[in-house]
């Protein structure tokens, strides 16, 4: 059985919701980072960066949100959270698993910090030219694959719903609106949120 090391309030939320959407048992192991406890030693053989979340499925332990998204979508085929191998939607697919964590965060941490950063220096370019190209590709919807729900809709859902839903960091747009509306009726998103309030 997999085992999800995860705390409230935390990027945990994305591997909850992708847990439970597989609809496979899975442990979860209480992390308590207010009280420091993703930096004990015990944590650290786990997860060396001493963050949540973090998986042990048998022999393997794995660490960053998305790709443990990647691992589960693999892992659990007939949750069907992934495009398989050789399909064409696979490349598109991986390119929006990561761009959740690759773009979507540091716009997030720019919006934030109102940190002002060439966007020829600056991996993701800018936080207007991310949710820019975001909400042009949910234009087609209803998901960012189209009509397939995917691990990648886990993970750039709960960035938007983090940044403008949860902390109001970046303003949300009708397309946005529809769309987190989508994830939010998902009962998986639902289990996770309960999850989540404790």
């Amino acid at each position: 059985m997999m085992k999800l090391y995860w705390s409230p309030r935390s990027r945990a939320f994305t591997t909850l919701w992708l847990l439970e959407e597989t609809g496979q048992p899975y442990e979860r192991v209480l992390t308590e980072i207010a009280a420091g406890a993703q930096k004990a030693p015990e944590y650290l053989k786990i997860n060396p960066m001493g963050k949540v979340p973090a998986l042990q499925d048998g022999d393997v332990t794995i660490a960053e949100t998305a790709a443990i998204c990647a691992y589960v979508a693999e892992r659990v085929p007939e949750a069907k959270l992934a495009p398989p191998l050789g399909d064409p939607r696979r490349g598109k697919y991986l390119q929006w698993l990561f761009f959740a964590p690759g773009c979507i965060e540091p716009a997030i941490l720019q919006a934030y910090t109102k940190l002002e950063i060439p966007t020829s220096s600056a991996a993701w370019g800018s936080t207007a030219q991310v949710f820019d190209v975001l909400e042009q590709a949910l234009d087609k919807g209803p998901w960012i694959l189209g009509d397939d729900f995917s691990a990648a809709d886990i993970a750039v859902g709960s960035g938007m719903n983090f940044a403008i839903r949860l902390f109001k960091m970046v303003p949300s747009r009708p397309n946005f609106d529809r769309y987190l509306d989508r994830c939010a009726a998902r009962p998986a998103f639902q289990r996770a949120e309960t999850i989540a309030a404790g």
